[in-house]
């Protein structure tokens, strides 16, 4: 596990000394993949791959999430998202069959510094229970289960193929550009990471602590 991990485990667990142990999965950690089709403009030209984790530390009333990227573009701004679907698959390759993101939830800013780094820190329901419902929409309670970060602005995926005059709708303003890194769904069960406690219903999977 990288330094930065671990020291993060450090501060984030003072929190808990002292509170019973329970069954459920305390901490994971895992990584986001970039999105090939605009890979190239996320990083520098020539340099490393961007790379980026994600640890997440359960908390007696809500959770911790710590984002850490590196080989970022210097500068960059991006905005996070817990969503319900990914566009990858579990290999990190397109899915063919994928058709939205689903639920989306704003949960912070993200902002590369000088030398193409970048960490971001949140508090909030995540683990297992993250959800959203508007019974007036017709929507029932809907899980997001997966995290992501898009460019905050669209004229930074220009050099891809990203045509800003059709922007996305994920930062503040509803005026972004496309995905930059986002997690994959579990080979078996196909939810997304923040589910930590997969149950079989008939053939597909369920989330429940």
């Amino acid at each position: 596990m990288k330094k930065w991990f671990i020291a993060a485990l450090t501060i984030v667990s003072l929190g808990l000394v002292g509170k019973a142990a329970r069954a459920q999965v305390q901490d994971i950690v895992f990584p986001l993949t970039p999105n090939p089709k605009f890979v190239s403009c996320l990083g520098v030209p020539g340099g490393p791959t961007p790379t980026a984790e994600i640890l997440v530390q359960r908390g007696e009333l809500n959770d911790i999430l710590i984002l850490h990227a590196e080989h970022l573009r210097p500068n960059l701004g991006f905005d996070l998202f817990t969503i319900q679907n990914s566009s990858l698959l579990s290999n990190g390759a397109p899915d063919p069959n994928f058709k939205n993101f689903g639920l989306a939830w704003y949960q912070t800013d993200v902002q590369a510094n000088s030398e193409g780094n970048a960490e971001t820190v949140i508090k909030t329901i995540l683990l297992d229970q993250i959800f959203g419902f508007d019974p007036a929409a017709g929507l029932a309670p809907t899980h997001t289960f997966h995290v992501g970060f898009w460019f905050n602005n669209p004229e930074d995926a220009v050099a891809c193929g990203f045509d800003p005059t059709k922007p996305t709708p994920f930062n503040g303003e509803q005026h972004a550009g496309p995905l930059a890194m986002i997690s994959v769904p579990n080979a078996t069960t196909k939810l997304g990471p923040l589910c930590t406690g997969p149950r079989k219903v008939g053939s597909t999977f369920v989330c429940t602590e």
